[in-house]
């Protein structure tokens, strides 16, 4: 091997070894291959076999990821959560302690000569050298335009981080993009499921978007307006989503997710198994920049239930003062949700409990606690045809008007009645059919 390239490889290894804030960037399974790599290649006398099975897990580990080596680090760059990424979330970065900027602005210096030297074709040619290979092997390459995913804010980031000279340039609009966008799981994931006392990630939520949900116009103008003043720091109140079922209540609320992601709305699914450690997540959560909905679908308790003592102090609040990026939104099919027997109500024969009313009333009472409660009617003839009508046009559904009004209210007869879910359930067995009349009708020519 060459002395000079032998001494730039030794470089890298140093500048890798030399991160201080960012030394994760490298722990996942791409960034470690690469090291192993760069170390095969840095010996001398180099080991022919060492060298060509470094190279395939490098290979392998990118080609699995379908993603260069380039994307990857950016990626890894834009989601760490470290010392200086926590802290550019609660303060200016004009405020935070120097020696914390100038780490972070040496390691993006570090970075990105990782970034430019380690491409595929050079890696490639200096294990030829290396090997003796006559010629050098594939090389991995993929397209460094982030996925097609991406939020607009982070394709600017990216775009901005490949086109500068110095990365370290880019701190000030890398310390907004973690403000707005988030850290670590928070920034790679929208949608989370509280599990066994802790956060797991959902990477793909539910896609249903506001423009998919009709009906119901009022209900869902509070619940944006709601949403709105906790995206914005104002007072957001808790909310309970209550009527019949199948009239989109939880579609609503998941769709509130795809309208406002990239304005830093999470959503947090609790089920009824994991109310009882409720208030265990709101520690983790008021320090963040995000905005949290802590999502109970199908809410009802049974008597002495432990969940039901557990909800009511995230809603009323304890002793410690309440995260203003927090809020409940719960469905329901029970106005009162807590169930209630005859035998509950106090007769002049009772003797377990004085003042049995008060116990009674607080049952009742208890959705009270939520600060807005939206009713779901049952769905008329009208509202749910109007729902037919407008997924059948999204979804361009080969049905004149009056044979798919006339079938729709056939189905709503024959399945579940007339709610936005059965009219939702109609439309994907009319796709369904149409697409099995085309493909017999193909396989038949």
């Amino acid at each position: 091997m060459d002395a000079q390239v032998l001494k730039q490889i030794h470089l890298l290894q140093q500048q890798a070894a030399s991160l201080l804030v960012y030394p994760s960037v490298l722990r996942q399974e791409p960034g470690q291959a690469l090291l192993r790599l760069l170390a095969a290649l840095g010996r001398s006398p180099a080991d022919r076999v060492d060298l060509l099975k470094a190279y395939g897990d490098w290979f392998y580990t990118l080609a699995t990821r379908q993603q260069s080596w380039q994307s990857h680090l950016l990626d890894q760059i834009l989601l760490d959560d470290n010392p200086f990424t926590q802290a550019t979330q609660r303060t200016d970065l004009s405020d935070l302690p120097q020696p914390l900027v100038a780490a972070a602005a040496a390691d993006l210096r570090s970075l990105q000569a990782l970034y430019t030297t380690c491409t595929g074709d050079r890696l490639g040619q200096w294990l030829a050298i290396a090997a003796g290979l006559s010629l050098p092997p594939v090389s991995w390459s993929a397209a460094d335009d982030p996925k097609a995913s991406a939020s607009p804010q982070t394709q600017t980031i990216r775009a901005q981080f490949q086109a500068a000279a110095d990365w370290a340039s880019l701190l000030p609009d890398l310390a907004q993009h973690y403000r707005s966008a988030g850290v670590g799981d928070y920034a790679r994931y929208r949608a989370f499921r509280w599990q066994g006392g802790r956060l797991e990630g959902i990477p793909h939520p539910d896609p249903i978007s506001l423009d998919a949900l009709v009906g119901y116009e009022r209900q869902k103008q509070q619940l944006l307006q709601n949403t709105e003043a906790l995206l914005a720091g104002a007072p957001a109140l808790n909310v309970l989503l209550y009527g019949s079922r199948g009239t989109g209540k939880s579609s609503l609320v998941k769709a509130l997710l795809n309208q406002y992601g990239d304005r830093g709305l999470r959503l947090i699914e609790v089920s009824k198994a994991e109310l009882a450690r409720l208030p265990d997540i709101l520690p983790l959560l008021r320090d963040v920049p995000q905005a949290f909905i802590l999502f109970v679908d199908d809410l009802s308790f049974e008597e002495d239930d432990e969940a039901f003592k557990a909800l009511k102090v995230v809603l009323e609040g304890s002793v410690v003062a309440r995260s203003p990026n927090v809020v409940v939104y719960a469905t329901s099919n029970r106005r009162h949700l807590i169930r209630e027997f005859f035998g509950d109500r106090p007769r002049p024969s009772d003797a377990d409990e004085i003042h049995n009313w008060d116990t009674v009333q607080e049952k009742l009472s208890f959705g009270d606690r939520f600060g807005l409660t939206l009713t779901f009617e049952p769905a008329d003839q009208d509202t749910y045809l109007e729902i037919v009508r407008h997924l059948a046009r999204q979804n361009d559904l080969p049905l004149d008007p009056k044979t798919l009004e006339f079938q729709a209210l056939q189905w709503a007869t024959q399945q579940n009645g007339r709610s936005g879910r059965t009219a939702r359930q109609f439309v994907d067995w009319v796709r369904s059919t149409s697409l099995l009349s085309v493909e017999t009708g193909s396989q038949e020519a």
